[in-house]
This record gives C-alpha cells, sequence and structure tokens, in this order.
C-alpha cells in the first residue's frame, strides 16, 4: 500500500461531478459535515483564528474572515458559533465554485443564526473580496500541483493578516482512517469513493510546502495535525507563523 502512496494520484471525486444529482450531493455534504465535526476540521483552524480574532478586537476592530472552497458552511459556522460564545466578533464570508453547495451554506447559516456572505467563485483565480484572515479547509487536495499553486497565490493575495490552510496528508495510516470512517460514519457511495480518493490525491508535508514556496509564500510553515492531518499558515505582513 506504501508503494501507491509514492506519488499522487489524482482521480476526479463525484462530488466535483455537475451531473450529480441533487439529492445524492446533499446527501454527501451532509455526510462530509459529520465526518468533518468528527475529525475536528474546525478545531484544527481554531487556535490560530481565534487569535487573529483577538488580536482585532484588542486593536478595536472586527476582523473578516474568508473560507475559500467552503462547502456546506460547516466550517465558518462552526467558527462563528464558538467566537460568539467567547463574545468575539466577525464578518464571515465562504466562496464556493457550486451553487448548490452555496445554497446548502446559506441554509446552515441562517439556522444557526451565524451572518455568512457567500460568493460564487473558482478559487484558482482571482478571488472576489479580500478579508484580514483567509482560510480553507480540505481543498487543495482537489487540485493539480499548478492548480494548488494558484489557489495558494489567490489566497496570498487576498489575506491582509493571515492565511491558515489545512488539508489531508497523503499517508498509510490517512487512507485506512479515511476508508473506515467513511464506511462506519456515512451509508453515502460519494463519500465512500470520494474519501479513498482525496487521500491518495493529496500533498505530503514536504509537497504542500513546496506548493507555497512557488506561490511566493515566504516563511509559510507547514506542521502535522491530528488526525492525518496538516496546516499551513502564513503571515502576509511578517512572512512569519501567525
Amino acid at each position: 500500500m506504501a508503494a501507491l502512496l509514492e506519488s499522487r494520484q489524482i482521480v476526479p471525486e463525484r462530488m466535483d461531478d455537475p451531473a450529480l444529482p441533487a439529492h445524492e450531493h446533499d446527501r454527501a455534504l451532509a455526510d462530509l459535515a459529520r465526518l468533518n465535526s468528527l475529525a475536528r476540521s474546525a478545531a484544527i483552524l481554531w487556535s490560530a483564528v481565534r487569535a487573529q480574532l483577538r488580536r482585532a478586537s484588542a486593536e478595536g476592530r472586527i476582523a473578516t474572515v474568508l473560507d475559500v472552497a467552503t462547502g456546506s458552511g460547516d466550517i465558518p459556522v462552526t467558527l462563528g458559533r464558538w467566537a460568539r460564545r467567547e463574545g468575539l466578533q466577525a464578518h464571515w464570508i465562504g466562496v464556493d465554485a457550486s451553487a448548490h453547495a452555496l445554497e446548502r451554506a446559506e441554509a446552515r447559516a441562517a439556522n444557526e443564526g451565524i451572518p455568512l456572505a457567500l460568493h460564487q467563485a473558482d478559487a484558482t483565480r482571482t478571488l472576489p473580496v479580500r478579508a484580514d484572515i483567509v482560510i480553507s479547509s480540505l481543498f487543495l487536495h482537489h487540485l493539480s500541483h499548478s492548480q494548488a499553486v494558484d489557489a495558494l497565490r489567490a489566497m496570498s493575495a487576498a489575506a491582509r493578516s493571515a492565511l491558515i490552510v489545512s488539508d489531508l496528508r497523503r499517508s498509510v495510516p490517512g487512507l485506512a482512517l479515511a476508508w473506515t470512517a467513511s464506511r462506519v460514519l456515512s451509508r453515502s457511495p460519494v463519500v465512500h469513493f470520494d474519501a479513498v480518493v482525496s487521500v491518495r490525491g493529496a500533498f505530503t508535508e514536504r509537497e504542500l510546502a513546496e506548493r507555497a514556496h512557488a506561490a511566493g509564500l515566504r516563511g509559510a510553515s507547514v506542521r502535522r495535525a491530528w488526525p492525518q492531518r496538516m496546516i499551513l499558515q502564513w503571515a502576509p505582513r511578517s512572512g512569519s507563523d501567525t
């Protein structure tokens, strides 16, 4: 199995198929949100986001947070709920290429009472808005090497204070975890297929650091995060870890 993961194997994910029926898309989005919650996808980002929100608050500002490839909006909605619990204010924005995913994000945000401005855009191109904090979760593994560089470059150009990106880490334990968790926690064949394909298409830490360097993110840091994830952090002004 290790030999299969020596290099990235990019296979189109079923979730990205525009012909996917809406009911299957909705089911997959809901199951992925549950998997993200159990895998602490929002928590991986929270400490860095919270530090930035506290800094803005101390300066008398309300920070804007842009979630790139937001999907059903579970990450910004969860972070918004946690920020509200701690008395931290923020303007939340989500960008995604899928109009259907944005509809689900709008419904989720309304249900949770978290104001979330939404934009449809290709995140490998210039983003439609700038923000103090730009975040992205589980997006880069969908992209080719060159597309990942383009996306990181677009996200860095949109970030005024911090860029925080988390993604899967390509590894044998990660592949085993994806296969098991997707089948135990979801009945969606879309999720079953995409979970395994995602790990095989993911970057290693070295590969992600190389993509960041190619995108001009000088001083970006890449570290491991539980479970079988990694997180990239970059500060536009200082070029240091946030």
